[in-house]
């Protein structure tokens, strides 16, 4: 079941809060050049996100998003040394990422692994296989055109820009106006029941990883573009900032519940705090600070609503 849009509304009102503090302490945080880089830093973070989303309303969880970026990254940037063309250098890295995220949708949904467990397992195997594989070396000599993807570094932005709205909309409709979206929903609210009325909960859980998978593929290539090498560690710590945002944008951790919408506005609050606190001089070892702060009023917020409507509830039942 999707929630009223009350904790949109309120992330709205802190970016509109923190924007403000900003527009009268130091406009040229508005400028484009710094609204660019916002973009382009957080992009891949909106796309784990997106993925993340999914995969928690479903009642589950992925702490493998920073390893699947990074083994997503480094297939990408093989696949533009070997000189395959860019639509299957594109391939390459939304492959890679839908398949290891398949694989943990099997472990998970099929094998019967809690997610912490099986997530956390790949987590450390691919991020450790990885620096084998690579040793620890990045991925140098790309050619001409891997980096902006071929394209101006005027247009890029705008590339980008266009790339996330669609990936937006395209989760956000699938979420609210399909069959698919309802299963997640239902999946995630009470799996025996949603067995019960003919989802099969296994197939459900399964595929959100596979999306998520892919959706981090995505935001692999977008990001590795950016620069003239691939680094083999690339994505460390994407997974709380994914998580992060969801929980921040109101999707409840024991799934069931959670918006697009919120996830978008939860990376744009979380993404902006970093560059605000340079911009109004204060050190940023705050940043991770107040994202603390946020997640456990999040947190916090939410275990009160749901003490308030469980004894309702029981009544009901």
């Amino acid at each position: 079941m999707m929630p009223a849009p009350r904790r949109e509304i309120t992330i709205a009102m802190a970016i509109a809060a923190l924007a403000c503090v900003l527009a009268a302490t130091n406009r040229s945080y508005f400028s484009s050049e710094n609204l660019v880089d916002l973009l382009l830093a957080n992009v891949a973070v909106l796309a784990a996100a997106l993925g993340a989303t999914l995969v928690i309303v479903a009642g589950e969880i992925d702490i493998s998003t920073g390893s699947i970026f990074a083994v997503s990254s480094v297939a990408a940037g093989a696949a533009a040394v070997a000189g395959l063309p860019l639509p299957l250098l594109a391939l390459a890295a939304c492959a890679s990422g839908a398949c290891l995220g398949a694989i943990n949708g099997v472990l998970v949904a099929y094998v019967g692994i809690p997610s912490i467990v099986a997530t956390l397992a790949a987590m450390i195997g691919l991020r450790e296989g990885l620096r084998w594989t690579t040793e620890g070396a990045w991925i140098e000599n790309l050619p001409s055109d891997f980096q902006w993807f071929g394209l101006s570094p005027s247009s890029f932005p705008v590339a980008v820009a266009l790339v996330s709205i669609v990936l937006v909309a395209l989760v956000a409709w699938t979420m609210r106006h399909t069959w698919v979206g309802r299963a997640i929903y239902a999946t995630g609210s009470n799996a025996e029941a949603a067995r019960l009325v003919g989802i099969d909960p296994s197939a459900i859980k399964c595929g959100v990883f596979v999306a998520s998978g892919l959706l981090i593929g995505v935001g692999a290539l977008l990001n590795a573009v950016r620069f003239n090498q691939v680094p083999s560690n690339g994505g460390l710590g994407l997974e709380l900032k994914a998580i992060a945002a969801v929980v921040v944008g109101g999707a409840a951790v024991t799934g069931g519940r959670g918006t697009i919408a919120g996830t978008v506005l939860g990376v744009v609050l979380l993404g902006a705090i970093g560059p605000a606190l340079t911009f109004m001089g204060i050190s940023a070892y705050w940043e991770r600070a107040i994202h603390g702060a946020i997640i456990l009023t999040a947190v916090s917020a939410e275990a009160i609503r749901f003490r308030r409507t469980s004894p309702a509830l029981a009544v009901r039942a």
